[in-house]
């Protein structure tokens, strides 16, 4: 073949590529890498939760003349917190005004809607309602209110009984907070969903890769080697890692210190049995108590038409630890020596007690729900499914609710050229098109893209 020839070829592929691209956004490709090697790349996106996989779309979808992979250690995407949680989409209620946690978790669910109608992904905007049992919660009820409206949150409602009651007919309380943009999906689903926009524009997907290791090559054209437990090798000129439930380990391997700490907290659901699952149609919410981290146990429909209750939330004696048999000696010897963990386990002793006793007895967990539904016996319930929360957490116990990105710019090639996104905070996947868009930006400063 000609050289003439050669690069007509090369240029319809490049064409075809942008092309295809082209129907999801309009970025103008600012630069453009040459590479012939088959397992090396200018970019390598390390997790395929919704995060990652969410980056490496937005990666592709700016430069889609950059050679870009993603890895994911096990043998599927979504396969932790991704493809284990409650399924909300959530409205921004919850977070402090003008946050990023608020500001991106607004903008996500305007971003989530749209893609899904875009894509046909099921979905139900079914609602969520925050409800008062006690006279106590009226006041944090009515700062929830000002927090969403301060936040942008469309259409939040503040409900008396008798509202509340039209609403949702099994549901008891003093008043509620009623947000109906709230909804339901699978985010597995979306997670995978993602993942076939970035292959569809070119991008290599990689399952069963696990990165035990780094290997700096200075002054070659791809000088950071990820090494997998397997003994396969992928090159890279620029790495992004978001790895959730193990993003310390490998923020470490890099050099980077072991602060924010991963602690692992298992949510566990119980399942309404069948003849319940229409005692309620939306999200419903206890209202969160401030003295503790988590919300509570609220009642969820599912996309699949199940319901489900929970969650509680305990340690988990690993940090992939699903059931209480799960047990990693090593990882759970990390998590109690961990400063902040006996700092935070002493604060919240109490509490951490009383959760482990609703794990072990579900009428405990029952009794939550019957705050606000009374018609829930513990006949009516089953066990359901458990997902883990990677907590991220500092030394002194604080819980770090922030975003949290790492590198080591002075170690060399391999410092210069990773960046890690160490917490990605709840609500992580209804943000995940926002933060996406937030981490394109960072690479971009980062790495001159």
């Amino acid at each position: 073949m000609s050289f003439i020839t050669k690069s007509a070829v090369s240029l319809t592929v490049l064409s075809s590529k942008i092309f295809q691209c082209s129907g999801f956004l309009n970025y103008t490709v600012t630069r453009r890498y040459s590479n012939q090697k088959e397992d090396s790349y200018d970019v390598v996106v390390i997790g395929g939760g919704i995060v990652g996989s969410a980056s490496a779309r937005e990666l592709i979808l700016r430069h889609p003349t950059l050679k870009i992979a993603i890895v994911e250690k096990e043998n599927r995407f979504a396969c932790h917190q991704s493809g284990n949680n409650s399924g909300v989409i959530h409205a921004g209620i919850y977070y402090k005004p003008g946050s990023l946690k608020a500001k991106l978790c607004v903008e996500g669910l305007n971003l989530s809607y749209q893609y899904l109608d875009k894509k046909g992904i099921k979905y139900s905007k079914c609602g969520k309602l925050i409800v008062a049992t006690q006279r106590s919660e009226v006041p944090r009820l009515l700062d929830l209110y000002d927090r969403g409206v301060k936040n942008g949150v469309k259409d939040i409602k503040l409900m008396d009984s008798k509202e509340m009651h039209e609403l949702e007919p099994n549901c008891k309380g003093l008043e509620a907070l009623w947000s109906p943009h709230t909804g339901i999906v699978d985010w597995g689903e979306v997670t995978n969903s993602y993942v076939k926009d970035f292959e569809e524009c070119g991008g290599k997907s990689y399952l069963n890769f696990e990165v035990t290791k780094f290997i700096e090559s200075e002054g070659a054209e791809y000088p950071v080697t990820l090494n997998s437990s397997k003994g396969n090798k992928i090159e890279a000129k620029y790495v992004l890692t978001c790895c959730g439930l193990q993003s310390d380990t490998v923020a470490v391997l890099t050099g980077c210190p072991e602060e924010p700490k991963i602690i692992p907290f298992r949510g566990e659901y119980l399942y309404l049995k069948p003849n319940k699952s229409k005692i309620a149609n939306a999200n419903i919410y206890p209202v969160p108590d401030p003295r503790f981290p988590f919300l509570g146990v609220h009642l969820t429909p599912k996309i699949d038409g199940r319901v489900i209750v929970g969650p509680n939330a305990i340690l988990a004696f690993c940090k992939e630890g699903y059931r209480w048999g799960d047990v990693n000696m090593k990882e759970l010897r990390e998590i109690i020596k961990f400063s902040g963990f006996q700092r935070m386990a002493l604060k919240y002793a109490s509490f951490g007690l009383k959760e482990m006793s609703r794990s072990l007895i579900m009428p405990l967990q029952v009794m939550q729900i019957q705050k606000y539904i009374q018609n829930i016996t513990s006949a009516d319930v089953e066990r359901g499914p458990a997902g883990v929360r990677a907590q991220a957490m500092a030394k002194d116990g604080t819980l770090i609710e922030d975003f949290v990105f790492d590198s080591q710019p002075g170690s060399g090639a391999i410092g210069s050229r990773v960046l890690h996104c160490r917490n990605a905070p709840s609500p992580g996947a209804t943000s995940s098109l926002a933060i996406a868009k937030m981490i394109a930006d960072k690479m971009e400063e980062e790495f001159k893209l």
